[in-house]
């Protein structure tokens, strides 16, 4: 069930952020969106199989029942976001995420400024959608420099799913031959793939909180949520906070 997010200021640099003791919002996801038609192109048979059941959306790590959940709109080519996921997220999801105590969720923000981040946005998504997000997330960011010289992203995609996964994400993918919608600065969806759709609703959300850069991070304990911050923040600076927000 979405949480309506609150509409905030601008956010903090995550400096000042943490200074201050405050954070993040609303927002959490869980959405069974019906995808969208591929592009006629495709057999019959691919098209049936990529949009044949409404699936859950899964862009998130964690105990959704954890206590702390922490919002992620970020863009695959930012090296910021790349900066966060490696030093922070990284080794909350080994040790915090793990544990049960933070529910860490991605939404999709893809910069204009950034040719290939819809492209790679697209990708994760149909990831999502065969449950080899963390994956190919992971891959994204770890071989960030490699690929957005030319946007050649596909191989590592695949070195990071199996061939079934790999063939499917292909399949939904098939219809997602024009230039993102989101990439373009929030143009309307590309007509037959699948996948733009989810991005939109994330886009959609960033407009609502609102998202100005990234990454940008949210935060909700007990039900009470809390202004937005963006910028870099280290681990243990992180853990101080989540522990300060479990000890209330």
């Amino acid at each position: 069930m979405r949480t309506k997010p609150v509409r905030a200021g601008h956010g903090t640099t995550g400096a000042a952020f943490w200074a201050i003791g405050l954070l993040g919002l609303g927002g959490l996801v869980s959405s069974t969106p019906t995808l969208g038609q591929t592009h006629a192109s495709t057999s019959k048979s691919a098209a049936a199989k990529a949009t044949a059941v409404p699936v859950e959306v899964v862009k998130a790590l964690g105990d959704k029942g954890a206590p702390v959940t922490m919002e992620v709109f970020s863009d695959y080519q930012c090296p910021s976001c790349r900066v966060l996921y490696e030093q922070t997220l990284r080794p909350m999801i080994g040790d915090y995420v793990a544990a049960g105590k933070v529910y860490l969720v991605h939404h999709d923000s893809p910069l204009v400024m950034h040719k290939y981040s819809g492209i790679a946005a697209r990708w994760v998504n149909a990831a999502a959608l065969v449950r080899k997000y963390p994956e190919v997330e992971a891959a994204l960011y770890d071989n960030q420099d490699a690929w957005q010289a030319n946007g050649e992203m596909e191989k590592f995609v695949q070195s990071a799913v199996g061939p079934a996964e790999f063939k499917h994400m292909q399949q939904l993918m098939a219809g997602c031959t024009a230039l993102p919608g989101p990439q373009m600065g929030g143009a309307p969806a590309a007509a037959g793939c699948a996948v733009d759709p989810l991005i939109e609703k994330d886009i959609a959300l960033a407009k609502e909180v609102p998202v100005t850069a990234t990454p940008t991070y949210i935060f909700i304990y007990k039900s009470k949520s809390y202004p937005p911050a963006s910028g870099l923040v280290s681990w243990p600076l992180l853990k101080q906070f989540i522990d300060q927000l479990l000890s209330q």
